[in-house]
């Protein structure tokens, strides 16, 4: 079984910057992709970044500018930078895990609050 750890998050003022971490324990071998949603009130949860073991990213519009995902292979870690942060931004942060190879696992961390204040 697959549990993602997740760290960071906290309350900055806008344009400031945060950096969350998401480490990832038990057995996740082979091809995988990681990577963090959010959730705003109300809203549904949508895509922020996501990175593959070989290193292929993918970012949301919105995060494509501001935001920088990387990961530690070695150490089952992920890690989201944000920069120029802004109050839509605001939400709580997910981390995903999913193998990219049979048998699928996907798993989801508890979740991070991120509060970006104007």
């Amino acid at each position: 079984q697959v549990q993602l750890v997740e760290s960071g998050g906290g309350l900055v003022q806008a344009g400031g910057s945060l950096s969350l971490s998401c480490r990832a324990s038990g057995s996740l071998p082979g091809a995988t992709r990681m990577g963090w949603y959010r959730q705003a009130p109300g809203k549904e949860r949508e895509l922020v970044a996501t990175i593959t073991s070989g290193g292929t990213t993918n970012y949301a519009e919105f995060s494509e500018d501001r935001f920088t995902i990387s990961r530690d292979n070695g150490k089952n870690t992920v890690y989201l930078q944000m920069n120029s942060l802004k109050p839509e931004d605001t939400g709580v942060y997910y981390c995903n895990a999913r193998r990219l190879v049979p048998p699928l696992i996907i798993a989801w961390g508890q979740g991070t609050q991120v509060t970006v204040s104007s």
